[in-house]
Order: structure tokens, then sequence, then C-alpha cells
């Protein structure tokens, strides 16, 4: 066989695996937006328009207000163990950032300084004021970001364990395949394509390696934020997400700048190295630190009553 005729059939065959990929994407069925929330039925499921992007996001309970903010490829579901817990002491609000959830995925470069002028602007949208933002993984950046820039808004913050480190490739250390998929989502082309050929049993696995515990996660969550990955637009903006990830260690810049008070609560078993953890607390100035045992990076799902324990002493108080 010479050697033409076989670099023929590797690039037919490279053809026609893009072109499958395209295929398997269009046959994908979209989910419905859920009229209720399956763990918590009660509380509205409520929508706003936040600079020409529909945003899905819940409000509920009574006291100081807190928006809990969830982490990347997740949505406010993440918070389900949660949000019953907190609304006992504060007003909580949770959202679906743009191209997560059930938001509005518009086209965009989805990078830090984007997710953070989204939760800015549903802060202004709703005007809400003297709150605690707590957020996890790149909410914990978000929530950081707001600080540093002095948002007036808000009042103190509580970043769960913050992902502004390796270049934002900490992804990559949850498992194989969300190693895997780090990676070769940078690479043109062929990240789509592999992106395009995703099941459920590779999202299993790489959403699980958030936390220290895989029964942490219902069995019905997975499937539910797999299925959102069907939604068009939805795996082009979590690419861009990716590809952008080094924006979230270049955000760190801001840190030094805050003066409000920040809580920065660790999962023992996060991805982020002791190093990375001290680092943190070396920008913040007067940073308090906690480490909860037994907790990966989806905290609210590992170890959601010593989270909100974190949570109500350090924020329970109206400021």
């Amino acid at each position: 066989m010479s050697l033409s005729w076989i670099l023929f059939v590797v690039v037919a065959s490279l053809v026609a695996v893009v072109a499958a990929s395209y295929l398997v994407e269009a046959l994908r069925p979209a989910p419905t937006p859920p009229g209720k929330l399956t763990w918590a039925p009660d509380i509205p499921i409520l929508y706003a328009d936040i600079r020409g992007v529909r945003i899905r996001y819940i409000k509920t309970g009574a006291g100081p207000t807190l928006v809990l903010l969830h982490t990347l490829r997740t949505q406010l579901d993440l918070f389900e163990k949660v949000v019953p817990e907190l609304a006992k002491s504060f007003t909580v609000y949770a959202l679906d950032y743009p191209g997560h959830g059930y938001s509005g995925i518009p086209k965009a470069r989805y990078d830090a300084d984007f997710f953070a002028r989204s939760v800015e602007g549903f802060l202004d949208a709703l005007d809400l004021r003297d709150l605690t933002l707590c957020g996890v993984s790149i909410g914990g950046t978000i929530a950081l970001i707001a600080a540093g820039r002095r948002n007036p808004r808000v009042g103190r913050v509580i970043p769960i364990n913050p992902y502004d480190y390796a270049k934002g490739h900490g992804m990559a250390r949850s498992s194989l395949l969300g190693w895997m998929i780090a990676m070769t989502s940078q690479v043109p082309l062929f990240g789509e394509t592999v992106m395009r050929l995703r099941n459920f049993i590779i999202m299993k696995a790489v959403l699980r390696g958030g936390v220290a515990n895989p029964a942490s996660i219902r069995p019905a969550l997975l499937k539910e934020m797999y299925e959102v990955g069907n939604r068009h637009g939805h795996y082009q903006a979590f690419i861009s997400l990716l590809r952008n990830s080094a924006s979230w260690e270049v955000a760190t810049t801001l840190y030094g700048k805050i003066n409000l008070p920040v809580l920065l609560i660790w999962g023992e078993q996060d991805w982020a190295r002791s190093s990375e953890r001290e680092h943190d607390r070396g920008l913040i100035p007067g940073a308090q630190v906690a480490t909860v045992e037994k907790g990966g990076h989806f905290l609210p799902l590992d170890r959601p009553r010593e989270l909100c324990e974190l949570i109500i002493q350090f924020a329970g108080k109206r400021m």
C-alpha cells in the first residue's frame, strides 16, 4: 500500500469521525427546563434578564442576603443539600451562570471577567445589597474578584475551594477522564470533536471526581447535569471556558485589594495543593481559613452540614 493511499485513508477516517460527531450532537435530545426543583418543589424557579441573557435563579428564606455561586459545568442544584438549612438563617439566592444549567447560552468569551460581570449584573438587576457572596470553585474566585473590585453590594465573601491555580487546569486533577477533557479541549477541532462525542459514562466519572465520596451525588442529579449539556450551544460554551481557564489564575492579582471579611473554606481532599492554598491565604489580607475533613471539590454535596455551620457562623449576623 502506497504512502499516499495510507494518508488518504487516515484523512478520510478523521473526516468521517468529525462528521459523525456533528450527527451525534444533532441527534441529542435537549432537556425541557423543569417547572419545579425536584429537591425543593416549593421553591419557585425564577428568571431574570441580565445584560440580554436569561438567567435562571431561585430565592428562598429570610434574613441577611446570601448569594450562592456554583462550580464550572454544574448548576444551582449543586446546593440542593444546603439551601433548605441556610434558608432558615438567610435570604438565599442561587443562580445558573450563562452557558450553564438552564440559563441562556450567549456567544461570548467565557473567561473569569465574563462570569464576574454576569454575577455583578445579577446583583445589580435584583438590587441586592449588604450581601454575602459564597461560591464554590470558579464561584469562589468570582466572589473574590467582586471583593477585589470593591463591589459596593458585597459585604463579605466565602470562597470555597477557589479555582485559581495551575493555569485553570485544576479539573485535570479530578480523574483521568477529567485530565483528558481538560487537555483535549485545548486543541482546535479535536477538542470540539471529542466534546460532541461525550457520553454519560465519561461525564459521570468527571463529576464524581469532584467529591470525596461518590455516593454524595444523587444519580438523578448526575443525569440532569449531563443532559443539560445537550442544550444547543452548551458544549461550545464549556470549551470556551476551558480554553480561557488561565484567566482564573490571573484573577488572583485582585486579591490584594480586598478589604472585606473573607472566610476561605477548603475541602480536605480538594484538588488544590497545600502550597496553592497557602498562596491564596497569603494574598488575601486578614483572611480566615477553615478546612472540612473528608470533603472534596463539590463541598456542598460532600459535607453539607459542616459547610452550613461554617457559613452561618461567619455570615449569620447582619452587617
